[in-house]
C-alpha cells in the first residue's frame, strides 16, 4: 500500500529525515533516503547463536529513535481522540478531510500549550 501511494521512482524523501519503526525494514531499500532512522532488530536464534541480542550500543540508538517516535505515536493518539477522525466521511465538499484534520490538529497543539503552561505557571 506504501509503495502504492508514494511511488518509488520519485524522491519523495530525499529531503526528509525520517524515523521509522520495525515494521518499514525494507525501506531504504526502495526509496533513497540520506537520513533514514530505523531500529536495529535483535537477531533470530539459531543453532550457531542459541542466545541472540543486541549490543549496548545498538541498545542506545533503538532506546533514542523511540524515544523522538513515541511523541509522534502520542500526538496520533491524540488526535484519534477527536471521533470525527475514526469515522468514515460523507460529505461531498473538497478537502473537507484536511480542513478537518487541522482543526484537530489545532486544537491538540492549543490542549498541549495549555498544559505546557500550566506546568510553567
Amino acid at each position: 500500500m506504501f509503495k502504492q501511494e508514494f511511488d518509488p521512482n520519485q524522491d519523495w524523501f530525499k529531503p526528509l529525515s525520517v524515523w521509522t519503526d520495525l515494521g518499514y525494514t525494507g525501506f531504504n531499500k526502495d526509496y533513497e533516503v540520506p537520513n533514514l532512522y530505523i531500529p536495529t532488530k535483535k537477531p533470530r536464534r539459531s543453532k550457531t547463536n542459541p542466545n541472540p541480542s543486541l549490543t549496548a550500543e545498538q541498545r542506545l540508538e533503538n532506546q533514542a529513535i523511540s524515544q523522538i517516535r513515541i511523541r509522534v505515536e502520542h500526538s496520533l493518539s491524540g488526535l484519534k481522540r477527536f471521533n470525527i477522525l475514526c469515522h468514515d466521511f460523507r460529505s461531498h465538499l473538497s478537502k473537507f478531510i484536511d480542513d478537518v484534520a487541522a482543526v484537530c490538529a489545532g486544537l491538540w497543539n492549543f490542549k498541549i500549550a495549555i498544559r505546557e503552561f500550566a506546568i510553567l505557571y
